[in-house]
């Protein structure tokens, strides 16, 4: 069901509307409204939403939704897309920036975050946690002992891209007497790790995590070539983007014993389909992109997204873009 909720304050910026999720964190819709700008909350389908009631709208707060010539043809007064999070492979850069819109990120917002949830899904992998817990519920007491896990002291741990988030996992997991390697497409410095090429980082590391732009250089980066590289005991992480995996060749090397498992929390299709064979596997752990879900981030997140958009209304520029208006 879709909701329209307006909210005008007094004071500067009185023209101006935005149109942001109505779950956005309080303190983002508190950030915008106490500087004078009406925020239009759009429940439900999105896209839907924003364009039966925010078409004069001069800004939009989103999560995961896609925005492109279809949307930005009919909002004349748009001039900012801010992304709730990192990843911006749903809007249309280009088409954005033929408009004369702005695209932002919270570049800083969710990555302790990330780097954390990342952690949690590596221990919940190599302790069968989910799994043991779930059986467990139904009575089967003997499964854990079936299906031991694996100690992580001693594994070597392969990071797929080195920015905030790989940054972060790499500091985290320094704490866990794990040997790390670094794959980044431009080299930088790391106390915690070394830097090596994609292939040996495949054939040495115990577990692999991405955490990588999507874009058309890292589409399906993870391939059948790169699992076939992969130790047969080794596990691959996703906390990145789905399509930095080719999913089909995930499940045949996955059925074929290529390499011993794998934790997911994004997806090629969102949501992941109830039929999806990835539902088969005892040894691959599911979660619907939780990587940033706290409390913490969420506010972060919305508050830095907010700003960008008081940035820009104001007539300043942002301070994470992601495109460069033409006009």
């Amino acid at each position: 069901m879709l909701q329209k909720i307006l909210i005008i304050n007094g004071g500067f910026n009185m023209s101006k509307k935005v149109v942001v999720p109505k779950s956005l964190s309080e303190d983002g819709k508190k950030f915008l409204t106490d500087r004078g700008i009406d925020i239009i909350e759009v429940a439900g389908n999105f896209t839907d939403g924003l364009l039966e009631h925010g078409r004069d709208a001069d800004g939009m707060i989103i999560f995961l939704d896609h925005v492109g010539e279809a949307v930005l043809s009919q909002m004349p007064n748009l001039k900012i897309i801010a992304r709730h999070g990192v990843g911006y492979d749903s809007i249309d850069l280009d088409a954005s920036a033929q408009h004369g819109v702005w695209v932002t990120n919270t570049p800083n917002a969710n990555a302790a975050t990330v780097a954390e949830t990342t952690l949690a899904e590596i221990f919940d992998l190599s302790k069968n946690v989910t799994k043991a817990s779930s059986e467990m519920r139904k009575g089967n007491y003997t499964y854990a002992l079936a299906h031991r896990g694996f100690d992580l002291a001693g594994k070597t741990l392969g990071i797929i891209g080195y920015g905030h988030i790989g940054q972060q996992v790499a500091k985290k997991a320094s704490a866990l007497d794990m040997p790390i390697l670094i794959y980044n497409r431009s080299k930088k410095e790391s106390p915690y790790g070394k830097f090596v090429d994609l292939d040996t980082l495949l054939k040495t590391a115990d577990i692999v995590t991405l955490h990588l732009a999507s874009n058309p250089a890292t589409h399906h980066i993870i391939g059948k070539d790169q699992l076939a590289e992969m130790k047969p005991s080794s596990v691959l992480i996703n906390l990145g983007r789905g399509g930095l995996i080719d999913t089909s060749a995930l499940i045949n090397a996955l059925k074929t014993h290529q390499i011993a498992g794998a934790a997911l929390d994004v997806f090629e299709e969102e949501p992941l389909p109830l039929d999806s064979d990835l539902f088969q596997f005892d040894n691959v752990l599911l979660t619907p992109h939780i990587g940033s879900s706290t409390v913490e981030s969420f506010s972060r997140m919305a508050v830095d997204a907010a700003s960008e958009v008081v940035r820009v209304l104001d007539g300043e520029n942002p301070r994470w873009p992601v495109n460069e208006p033409k006009k």
